[in-house]
């Protein structure tokens, strides 16, 4: 473990990245295994009408792509704000 206080701020700067990925990566993969499983295994559920042209299968599919848009948004969020600003700060800014 380093003494340097920049360097301890610096790695856990680092580790919330990684857990701020992880926890939206593992989202992501979630949804996307959830929705492949339903595919695979459960077609009459997916194949159900909501209304003319939509059915759930669709609608789940449109879904799991905004999701992956919106996580990714998230993260862009948090990236551009809060570590942009912090890795500005370790680095001498003000």
């Amino acid at each position: 473990m380093s003494t340097n206080p920049n360097e301890e701020a610096l790695e856990a700067l680092a580790a919330a990245r990684w857990r701020v990925a992880g926890v939206l990566t593992v989202t992501t993969l979630v949804a996307y295994l959830g929705f492949i499983l339903l595919v695979a295994f459960d077609k009459p559920l997916m194949g159900q009408q909501l209304v003319p042209g939509l059915s759930i299968g669709i609608l789940l599919g449109a879904l799991v792509i905004v999701a992956a848009w919106a996580l990714t948004g998230i993260y862009m969020l948090w990236a551009n704000g809060k570590y942009d600003r912090a890795l500005h700060q370790l680095r001498g800014g003000k």
